[in-house]
């Protein structure tokens, strides 16, 4: 095995980030000579024509001297061409998709543009793939494993995941659910190791492979208890489950729009939630009763509206 570096982790063991060169070009360019500038306009006009250029091609293009590419590579951070082309190759690799513009969107105000019809269009399409791939046995296995645990710790990193735990929570504690959402690595941890056999998980990640909460679930079954797991097919999080309740979302390409996955998965939140109101029916009922009553002795409202806003 490869022995690291020493450049390739920082003091404490940690392996070192890999530098965001197009980032460090735009930070960088006010700081730039005028001829550096036009190489650096080169590079940010069309960042896939730089990584497969050579030296004299960028340069020409440039309208500038081959050692002026040179010295915009060592000043905006780089060894020389070579670790220059090596970092925007990884740029590439990981950005490619936010690097391109994409069509204009028409007039947003009509609702025959086309933001309008693919914003609609997705969230169609992921509510039905929800309704073709979950199984409702499975809606209602994971229902019976909510309504009759001690606690539930709901487990979500990263931005759409936290939000989603978060949901998962105020959907369930309205039934009376004892439910704590965690989106801290640490804590999910920390909290994984008190359970107990009469206590359940429910751990959500799109890609199902994120670490932090593949391992935090696999504690939580070490110390005996429960798994639900709302995520992809075939993914380690769906291994450790004792219900899985996966969908396939094929993501839209354009990055400025919503997730399909959220759409997918905040529909299997209300089928399960609904289905453990129904199991704690009537005890959640009475739950729910109580709530609306303190908010609407809290403010003026009607009685049908969201509960608690």
């Amino acid at each position: 095995m490869r022995k690291p570096r020493r450049d390739d982790t920082s003091s404490e063991g940690y392996a070192k980030p890999i530098p965001d060169i197009l980032s460090q070009i735009k930070d960088s360019y006010s700081e730039l000579r005028p001829a550096e500038r036009r190489v650096a306009d080169v590079v940010l006009a069309d960042v896939t024509f730089s990584v497969d250029a050579s030296n004299a091609e960028i340069a020409r293009r440039a309208e500038v001297s081959e050692p002026t590419v040179t010295r915009f590579c060592r000043a905006i951070g780089c060894d020389g061409v070579r670790d220059f082309k090596l970092k925007l190759a990884q740029s590439v690799v990981v950005g490619r998709l936010y690097l391109a513009p994409a069509p204009p969107a028409g007039d947003v105000s009509s609702n025959a543009s086309p933001l309008w019809t693919e914003v609609f269009g997705e969230a169609r399409n992921a509510l039905n793939l929800v309704e073709r791939q979950i199984d409702p046995l499975d809606i209602v296995r994971a229902a019976e494993l909510v309504a009759s645990a001690h606690q539930v710790l709901v487990f979500g990193l990263g931005g759409s995941s936290t939000s989603l735990a978060l949901e998962t929570q105020n959907r369930l504690f309205r039934y009376g659910v004892v439910v704590s959402a965690h989106s801290d690595p640490y804590v999910m941890k920390m909290t994984a190791s008190t359970l107990k056999p009469n206590d359940l998980v429910i751990a959500i990640s799109g890609t199902g492979r994120t670490r932090e909460v593949v391992e935090a679930v696999q504690l939580a079954k070490h110390y005996r208890a429960k798994a639900i797991c709302i995520t992809a097919p075939d993914t380690d999080l769906a291994a450790t489950a004792d219900v899985a309740l996966t969908v396939d979302i094929p993501e839209f390409p354009d990055p400025l729009k919503p997730t399909a996955s959220r759409y997918a998965f905040l529909a299997i939140i209300d089928l399960v939630s609904s289905a453990v109101g129904t199991r704690l029916d009537p005890d959640a009922r009475e739950t729910l009763r109580r709530i609306k009553y303190t908010v609407l002795n809290h403010r003026k409202g009607r009685v049908l509206e969201p509960l608690g806003d």
